[in-house]
C-alpha cells in the first residue's frame, strides 16, 4: 500500500479536563511514537495519544486506529439532553399553569393593561375570552409572537408551529366556552366554604372554582379592589381540610399575578408615594412583624415607612400564611428589581435619598430570610450604593452653597450609609479631595471662632474612622486634619488663650484635656500642645488646691488625663 495513504497524528490533552488537540501529524511511525513518548516524560501534557490514519481509496475517508495512550483516563463527559420537539403546552390544561400564565400576560400586556385585568382572570372569565376574539388580531399577534420563536429553537417550519399554537388556543377557548354554556358556578363570600368543599373532590376543581372567583372579581373597579374582594372571600374560606387547601390556593394565583404587576402593586401600597416610599411599604407589607417592631425603635426606620392601608394590613395578615408564599416572593423580587434599577428613590431629594436608602437597608435586612435571602439584599443594596458616589448625584447632593466643613460633614454621613468595598473606596475619595483642597484649608483658617472650628474638625477626625473606610483611606484624612487644626490653633493662639484664660484651674484644665483627647481639637500637633500644657497646669500649686477643695472633680479629672496620655 503507498506510504502517501498513511499518517499518524499525535493528539495531546494539555490539562485534565481538556479536550483532545491535534500536536503533530507525520509519515513516520517512530517519530510520533517517540515525539509521545518525549512529551510524557517532559510533563508537556496530561495525556497523549497516536492515531494511525488510513485512506480508504474507495470513500475518500480515512479510518481511524489508536496505537498510542499515555496518561491520564478522559474523564466522562455529560451528554446533553435533546431538544424536545413538542411546545412546553401541548393541552389546554397546560395553559393554567403559573409559567404559562406568566407569558400569556406578556404576550397580552397591552390588551389586559386596557381591560385592566391579569392573565388570570383572561384564563377563568368566558366573557373577556368573547372581548378578546372580537378584537380579531390579538390572538393572532400572540400566536405569531410565540410561535416564531419556538420555531426557530426546535427547527420546525414556521407555518406548522403557527397550527400547533392556534389548534391549542382553539381548544381552549373552547373548553371555557363550552363549560360556561353549561353553567359554571359562582359564588359570594356567604357561599364560598360550601363551594370551596364541593369541588374540593373534583378533578378540575381548580379551574371551576378559579371560574368561580375570577366572576366575582368582576365588580371589582380597581386592582385594591380586586384584591379586598380575594381578602374578603380568603376570610370566608373552610376552616380546615382539603376545601381550604383548595381556597387558599386558588386565591393566591391571581393575589400573585396582581402584585406582579406594577399598576396593582403601587394601587395596593399607594400610588402616590416615591419609589422609597413604596419599596419601605412593600417591605412592610410581606414582614409586617418584623418592620412593625422595627419601626418602633428605630427613628431613621419610622422616617421612611409610610402606614399601610387598612386594606393593606389586611392583605399583611394574609401574607403570613404558608399558601401565599409566592406572592410574598414576588413581592420581594419587586423590591430587589426596583432597588437594583436606575429610578431615584427620592428624586427631588438628595439627601432623603440617602435616608431612605439607609432605612431600607435596614428593613430588608431584619426582614431577609422572612422575604429575601440576606445575600440578594446585599447585592441590591449595593447596587443602589453605587448611584450614590456617582458624580452627578454627589454634586447634586452637595449644592452650590455649603461651606467646605458642611460638606465635609456631609460627605461622611454619605460614606457611612453606602456599603461594599468599591463604594466605600469611592465615597472616601470625595471626602479625601475635599479635605486635601486648598479650599478646605482657607475656611478653616479664615474663621473668626478658632474653638468652634477645632471641635467641628475634631467630629470630622473621628468621624472618617467610624465610617465603614479601610485604615489606609482614612488615617491620611486624620493625618491632614490634625495638621490643619495645629495650623487653626497656631493663628487663633487658642492653647495659649486657654492657659491664660481668667477662670479657675480646674476649668482650664478641663478645656485642655478635652483637646488632648481629641474631644475639641483633632488629634495630632495641636492635641499635643495642649497635652504638655494639660500636665504643666496639673503640677501647679494652684490646681492642686482647687481639686483639693473639691474633691468630686478629681475622678473626671483622671479620667481626662488618662484619656489624653492613650490619645498621645
Amino acid at each position: 500500500m503507498p506510504a502517501a495513504t498513511i499518517h499518524f497524528e499525535v493528539f495531546i490533552r494539555r490539562y485534565p479536563d481538556s479536550n483532545w488537540t491535534l500536536k503533530t501529524a507525520t509519515e513516520s511511525r517512530t517519530t510520533a511514537l517517540e515525539e509521545a513518548n518525549e512529551i510524557m516524560a517532559k510533563a508537556q501534557a496530561a495525556a497523549v495519544r497516536v492515531m494511525r490514519e488510513q485512506l480508504d481509496p474507495a470513500t475518500g475517508e480515512f479510518q481511524s486506529l489508536t496505537i498510542l495512550n499515555l496518561g491520564l483516563p478522559e474523564k466522562p463527559r455529560k451528554v446533553r439532553a435533546p431538544e424536545p420537539t413538542e411546545p412546553l403546552c401541548v393541552s389546554p390544561a397546560d395553559l393554567y399553569t403559573s409559567h404559562a400564565r406568566d407569558r400569556i400576560g406578556r404576550l397580552f400586556e397591552s390588551w389586559l393593561d386596557r381591560h385592566e385585568v391579569i392573565a388570570w382572570e383572561l384564563m377563568h372569565r368566558p366573557d373577556l375570552v368573547e372581548k378578546l376574539e372580537a378584537g380579531g388580531v390579538e390572538i393572532t399577534q400572540a400566536i405569531q409572537k410565540i410561535a416564531t420563536p419556538e420555531a426557530h429553537s426546535r427547527d420546525v417550519p414556521l407555518a406548522e408551529m403557527i397550527n400547533v399554537f392556534k389548534g391549542l388556543g382553539e381548544r381552549t377557548i373552547e373548553r371555557l366556552m363550552k363549560d360556561a354554556r353549561k353553567g359554571l358556578p359562582e359564588v359570594t363570600p356567604e357561599t364560598f366554604e360550601k363551594t370551596a368543599n364541593q369541588l374540593a373532590k373534583d378533578p378540575e376543581g381548580a379551574y371551576r372554582l378559579g371560574c368561580a372567583v375570577a366572576g366575582f372579581l368582576a365588580s371589582g373597579q380597581s386592582w385594591s379592589e380586586k384584591v379586598g374582594l380575594l381578602l374578603d372571600l380568603a376570610d370566608r374560606a373552610p376552616a380546615e381540610g382539603g376545601g381550604r387547601t383548595l381556597a387558599l390556593g386558588v386565591i393566591a394565583e391571581p393575589l400573585e399575578e396582581i402584585v406582579r404587576h406594577e399598576k396593582g402593586l403601587d394601587n395596593i401600597v399607594g400610588g402616590s408615594l416615591d419609589l422609597g416610599a413604596k419599596l419601605a411599604a412593600m417591605t412592610r407589607l410581606c414582614a409586617a412583624d418584623v418592620v412593625d417592631q422595627l419601626v418602633k425603635v428605630e427613628a431613621s426606620v419610622a422616617k421612611v415607612t409610610p402606614e399601610l392601608s387598612t386594606r393593606a394590613q389586611r392583605l399583611a395578615k394574609w401574607l403570613s400564611h404558608p399558601a401565599f408564599t409566592g406572592v410574598r416572593a414576588s413581592i420581594g423580587q419587586r423590591v430587589l428589581r426596583d432597588l437594583s434599577g436606575q429610578r431615584r428613590l427620592r428624586p427631588s431629594d438628595p439627601n432623603g435619598e440617602i435616608d431612605a436608602i439607609r432605612g431600607l437597608a435596614m428593613v430588608l435586612t431584619a426582614a431577609s430570610g422572612k422575604l429575601l435571602p440576606l445575600d440578594q439584599v446585599q447585592a441590591a443594596v449595593t447596587a443602589r450604593s453605587k448611584m450614590l458616589v456617582a458624580r452627578d448625584f454627589v454634586e447634586t447632593y452637595l449644592g452650590e452653597e455649603m461651606s467646605a466643613e458642611d460638606e465635609a460633614l456631609a460627605l461622611l454621613w454619605l460614606t457611612e450609609n453606602v456599603i461594599g468595598p468599591a463604594n466605600k473606596r469611592e465615597a472616601g475619595r470625595w471626602l479625601s479631595s475635599l479635605v486635601f483642597s486648598l479650599r478646605f484649608e482657607r475656611e478653616a483658617r479664615e474663621t473668626h471662632a478658632p474653638g468652634k472650628r477645632l471641635e467641628a474638625m475634631a467630629k470630622l477626625y473621628r468621624g472618617v474612622a467610624r465610617c465603614g473606610l479601610v485604615e489606609e483611606a482614612y488615617k491620611p484624612i486624620q493625618a491632614k486634619l490634625g495638621e490643619l487644626g495645629a495650623l487653626v490653633e497656631a493663628d487663633g493662639r487658642f492653647i495659649a488663650s486657654t492657659v491664660k484664660a481668667p477662670a479657675p484651674a480646674v476649668q482650664r484644665l478641663t478645656a485642655l484635656l478635652k483637646a488632648a483627647c481629641g474631644e475639641t481639637c483633632p488629634l495630632g500637633p495641636a492635641a499635643d500642645r495642649a497635652r504638655a500644657e494639660a500636665l504643666k497646669l496639673a503640677r501647679g500649686p494652684e490646681t492642686r488646691a482647687e481639686l483639693a477643695a473639691a474633691p468630686a472633680q478629681l475622678d473626671a479629672i483622671r479620667d481626662l488625663l488618662k484619656h489624653a496620655s492613650l490619645a498621645a
